[in-house]
């Protein structure tokens, strides 16, 4: 194993996408057009993947796989004299949502066993060829249909999966997630520029992220309109088949059963005090005191992925608009896969 040559192969890896997202289709080679049938691919079999939230997910990650970044990352943690075989079932909500697991795991001298999910199985397969091309052959993983034959695994599903996957990996190390969202907590001075950014949090991958914010808290006097105002810069969201017709559902439950909700003609708003909200809904509540608020996230801490606010609101937020850009060392359900990789 040569940690060397596999971080200097992942940068030349971010470059090559780096520079394949910089040109114009006609300024495309070979390459670039396997890439971007690859990607049309995708999108055709899974059409909530669309080139531009792949291409953004891509974009996310060459911004985030510098020289600077890798090292400071893995400087805090100790890489496996042995290599053990570390199955991963990865989760396919949001395009290239199961790469963090898979160079954490690489980086930390294992061998990834990767059971794809069926809505994303063409972008980490190719994205691992190239990189341990650029890393002389240095990555090492394996593609499988079933888990067999590992020392530790990794596996991400809904709440309802996860307990079968508590079961079956019983008598192994294991981390196993379940189906977490993300809250924003707005004071009520907050600029447009700011609820504009909020936009992106909320209909970035169309909402099908865990870190996409699908309940707002707002002040008792906040006015309902200046979040509709600021969200136009989505409104085109509901020219896509499959999320209108996750509106058109969600509306007319509320209409047939006299909901209160509000409407903008691409999403709802729903005074609710559910954390998770339908596809084209965002449940929001109104508040006196921010003690309540923190009250509210520290019981339900277990569920949510981040919170999104002003910094000094505090609550360990993140600035509006960074949901969907963590860092190399932001966890899924905030446990370190890194940590974790050092026991197995």
């Amino acid at each position: 194993m040569n940690t060397e040559n596999q971080v200097l192969g992942l940068i030349k890896l971010s470059d090559y996408i780096k520079a394949f997202l910089a040109k114009k289709p006609e300024d495309h080679n070979e390459d670039d057009v396997d890439i971007e049938l690859l990607l049309k691919r995708s999108e055709i079999e899974n059409p909530w993947f669309t080139i531009d939230n792949q291409k953004f997910a891509l974009q996310q990650w060459t911004d985030l796989l510098t020289e600077e970044n890798i090292k400071n990352w893995l400087e805090n943690y100790s890489i496996s004299k042995i290599s053990k075989r570390v199955g991963l079932i990865l989760a396919g909500n949001i395009p290239l949502v199961g790469f963090h697991d898979v160079i954490s795991v690489v980086l930390s001298n294992h061998i990834p066993v990767i059971k794809l999910s069926s809505k994303d199985k063409y972008i980490i397969p190719f994205l691992l060829k190239k990189w341990s091309a650029f890393s002389n052959e240095n990555v090492t993983f394996e593609f499988v249909e079933k888990l067999e034959n590992f020392d530790a695994v990794i596996a991400t599903g809904s709440n309802n999966t996860a307990r079968y996957l508590e079961y079956y990996f019983k008598n192994h190390l294991s981390i196993i997630r379940k189906n977490r969202t993300s809250v924003a907590v707005l004071k009520g001075d907050e600029t447009n520029e700011e609820l504009q950014l909020l936009a992106k949090d909320i209909f970035q991958y169309f909402g099908l992220g865990c870190r996409n914010v699908t309940r707002i808290f707002i002040p008792k006097d906040f006015v309902i309109d200046r979040l509709f105002e600021n969200f136009l810069g989505f409104q085109d969201i509901i020219n896509h088949n499959k999320y209108a017709n996750n509106y058109d559902y969600n509306r007319a439950v509320y209409l047939l059963n006299q909901d209160k909700f509000w409407d903008n003609n691409f999403v709802m708003l729903k005074e609710d005090d559910k954390l998770f909200s339908p596809l084209s809904v965002i449940n929001f509540s109104r508040y006196e005191s921010l003690d309540d608020v923190k009250a509210f996230i520290a019981e339900n801490e277990e569920n949510i992925q981040c919170v999104v606010a002003k910094e000094d609101v505090g609550l360990n937020a993140i600035a509006f608009g960074e949901a969907q850009n963590p860092g190399l060392d932001t966890y899924a359900d905030n446990v370190d896969t890194m940590k974790f990789l050092e026991l197995v």
